[in-house]
C-alpha cells in the first residue's frame, strides 16, 4: 500500500504542475497583444524573424547553464539529440507550425484584428479536442461532448457574425493545434525542444534581418532605444509561454489542454474590445457567451460524472 502511494503521488504532482503551466501559458498569451501593439510600426513578417532570432540566442544562453549541472540529461543527452535526424525532422514540423501561428497573430495585432485573433484561439481548442480523440484515441464523456458542442456553437456564431471566412483565425487555430499534437509526440525536455525549433528557423531569420539591414529597411535600425529593447525582449516574451505550454502538453491530456486554451482568447477578447476599442456587436457577445458556457460545462463535468456514478451505485444498492 505504501509503495503504491509513493508511485501515485508523483504523477498527481506532475499533473498539477502541468495544469498550472497550461493556465500560466495561456494567461500570458492572452495579455501579450498589449506588448506587441507597442511594436506596431514593425512589419509583421520582420517581427516574426526578430522573435525567432532573439528567442534562439536567449535559449543558447539559458541551456548551457541548465545542462551544466547534469539537468535534462546533461550535455551527452543534448549532443545525442543534435546528432539524431529524426529529432530534427519532428521539430522542423513544429517550427513551421509555430512560425505560421506567429505570423497570423502578429498580422492580426498590427491590423486591429485582435478580436479575430481571439476567435482563432477559440477555434483552436476545439481542433485540439478533436485531434486528441481522433489521432491519440483520448476519450470524452457524454457531458464533455455536450461542452464541446456548446462551445462550437459559440465559435460558429462568431464566425457568421464576421460576414466572411475568418482566414486569419483558421490559420492560427489549425497551425497551433498541429503544433500541440507534434509536441505531444516529442520526448525531449521542453526547453531543449524549443531550442531545436528556434535552431531550425534561426538561419532564415538571421538572413532576412540582415537583408533588411543592408537595404536600410530594418526596424532595429529605425527604432528608438525603447523599440530596440522591446524587439530583443520579444525573445523572452516568446519563449516563456512556449516553455510553459511545452511542459503542460506532455503532462495533461490534449483534450484538457484544448479547453484550458480558452483562457488566452478570452483575455485577448477583453483586450481587443475594451483596451483597444475594436468593434464589439451583439452577435459576438452571444458567441462569447456560448463558448464560456461550454467551458464551464467541461470544467464541472468530472464532478457531474462522479455524482451520477454515486447516484447509480446508491440506486443499485437500494
Amino acid at each position: 500500500m505504501d509503495s503504491s502511494a509513493k508511485t501515485a503521488a508523483p504523477s498527481l504532482l506532475d499533473l498539477r504542475f502541468g495544469f498550472f503551466c497550461a493556465i500560466a501559458a495561456h494567461t500570458l498569451w492572452g495579455l501579450f497583444p498589449i506588448y506587441w501593439r507597442q511594436l506596431g510600426h514593425v512589419d509583421a513578417t520582420e517581427l516574426v524573424w526578430h522573435r525567432i532570432l532573439w528567442s534562439f540566442l536567449m535559449l543558447c544562453i539559458i541551456i548551457p547553464f541548465v545542462l551544466r549541472k547534469g539537468n535534462l540529461g546533461g550535455y551527452q543527452a543534448f549532443v545525442t539529440a543534435v546528432r539524431t535526424p529524426k529529432i530534427w525532422a519532428i521539430y522542423s514540423l513544429a517550427a513551421v507550425m509555430i512560425a505560421i501561428n506567429w505570423l497570423a497573430f502578429l498580422w492580426a495585432v498590427k491590423n486591429n484584428r485582435v478580436l479575430e485573433a481571439s476567435l482563432g484561439y477559440y477555434i483552436n481548442p476545439l481542433m485540439n479536442v478533436m485531434l486528441g480523440v481522433i489521432v491519440l484515441g483520448e476519450k470524452l464523456g457524454r457531458i464533455q461532448w455536450v461542452a464541446v458542442a456548446v462551445a462550437a456553437v459559440g465559435v460558429l456564431v462568431m464566425s457568421i457574425a464576421g460576414g466572411s471566412v475568418p482566414w486569419v483565425s483558421l490559420a492560427m487555430a489549425s497551425s497551433f493545434a498541429f503544433y500541440g499534437l507534434i509536441k505531444k509526440k516529442t520526448q525531449l525536455p521542453a526547453i531543449v525542444g524549443l531550442w531545436f525549433e528556434m535552431a531550425v528557423l534561426f538561419l532564415p531569420a538571421l538572413f532576412m534581418i540582415a537583408s533588411r539591414a543592408t537595404t536600410g529597411d530594418s526596424a532595429m535600425i529605425a527604432s528608438n532605444l525603447t523599440g530596440k529593447l522591446m524587439l530583443i525582449g520579444g525573445g523572452l516574451v516568446t519563449i516563456t509561454p512556449l516553455m510553459l505550454f511545452a511542459a503542460a502538453v506532455r503532462r495533461v491530456n490534449l483534450s484538457t489542454i484544448g479547453i484550458l486554451q480558452y483562457i488566452g482568447p478570452t483575455l485577448q477578447f477583453i483586450v481587443g474590445a475594451f483596451v483597444f476599442g475594436e468593434p464589439l456587436d451583439g452577435w459576438r457577445i452571444i458567441g462569447f457567451g456560448f463558448v464560456w458556457v461550454g467551458l464551464v460545462i467541461f470544467l464541472v463535468s468530472p464532478t457531474l460524472r462522479m455524482r451520477l456514478a454515486s447516484k447509480q451505485v446508491s440506486l443499485s444498492r437500494n
